[in-house]
């Protein structure tokens, strides 16, 4: 499985790890996703998404169905069938 949050498309990206003496190491910084299942009452199911914690904020502030709404507007394939 791939490390892409499903609704906001974050993924790995790539920085230097710096040590002390100032040498510069090639690392990936990985983002904060959790495997979460929601329950979408408009369509009566469960839904089980890999999300970012800033897609977990943003269905908290919105609701999964109207934040799934706006992806879509935006033309974000989030491969969730509303």
């Amino acid at each position: 499985m791939s490390r892409v949050c499903q609704l906001t498309g974050k993924g790995p990206i790539v920085g230097n790890k710096v040590s002390h003496s100032n040498v510069k190491t090639k690392r990936r910084f990985l983002p904060n996703l959790h495997t979460k299942k929601f329950y979408m009452p408009e369509v009566d199911r469960w839904v089980t998404l890999k999300v970012s914690s800033y897609a977990l904020r943003n269905i908290d502030k919105f609701g999964l169905y109207e934040y799934l709404k706006q992806l879509e507007a935006k033309g974000v394939d989030t491969g969730v069938k509303l």
